[in-house]
């Protein structure tokens, strides 16, 4: 159980050439850290917002309609009308270009990555003291950046690896676990992708208190470009793993 545990990993970080998904998993592990940085980000700066969790927001605009102090009507509607909006245009890329996997991510990687470079540019410009216009500028950019993401790793249909939700994988932990009477499958590549995520809301938290604020917004953005550039490069390949 160890050691199937141990390639689970090792596969999951290190694929090899012929694996079923390929370079996809260590490239969709980079974008759920980059999830991670960008909630972080959302949540602290701009308020009680999530830009890439919607499940939170539909919560946080309950909690706001009931009247509950440091949640805004607002905000949680700008961002769920965003995330729709980025999942419109992600869908969009993926009925034209998801046929071919690593093409679909180089275009939609490249797309996301405007928009992170949009909102990287506008929490430099706002500073410490981040304005209502701000705010919502912010919420909007990365809100729709991270529908885009979340479309993108749908059609891409890799197990486990939504970049963006762990309810499930989580579910899945302890479900299929021997504890439960399953047989642990994927456990490996489920755990990476909360320590994912976990590492990235960490740091996102850590920059935010402890140095500039815009620096969660320029990790995500240097991970974002890095994931298009390495998908751009593969978008000629013709192994299994490009096709669904």
């Amino acid at each position: 159980m160890v050691n199937a545990f141990l390639v689970d990993v090792r596969e999951t970080l290190f694929p090899a050439r012929d694996s079923r998904h390929g370079p996809l998993l260590p490239l969709l592990v980079a974008m759920t850290l980059l999830t991670g940085l960008v909630d972080a980000f959302s949540y602290l700066v701009l308020g009680h917002v999530f830009v890439a969790n919607m499940t939170g927001n539909v919560v946080f605009l309950g909690f706001a309609l009931a009247g509950a102090p440091g949640f805004s009507i607002a905000a949680s509607l700008v961002a769920l009308v965003s995330f729709w909006s980025g999942a419109l245009v992600g869908g969009k890329v993926g009925s034209r270009l998801g046929e071919h996997r690593a093409r679909l991510l180089a275009a939609a990687a490249s797309v996301q990555a405007a928009f992170l470079a949009a909102s990287v540019v506008l929490a430099a410009v706002a500073g410490n003291a981040v304005t209502e216009g701000f705010r919502y500028g912010l919420i909007v950019v990365l809100g729709t950046a991270m529908g885009l993401q979340n479309a993108t790793a749908r059609k891409l249909a890799v197990p486990d690896l939504t970049t963006t939700v762990l309810t499930q994988t989580i579910t899945g932990i302890a479900a299929d676990s021997t504890l439960a009477g399953g047989k642990g499958s994927v456990s490996g590549r489920r755990l990476i992708a909360v320590a994912a995520m976990l590492v990235g809301g960490l740091i996102g938290a850590a920059l935010v208190f402890h140095a500039q604020r815009v620096f969660p917004l320029m990790i995500a953005l240097v991970v974002i470009v890095t994931v298009a550039a390495t998908s751009h490069g593969l978008r000629r390949s013709e192994r299994p793993w490009v096709r669904t």
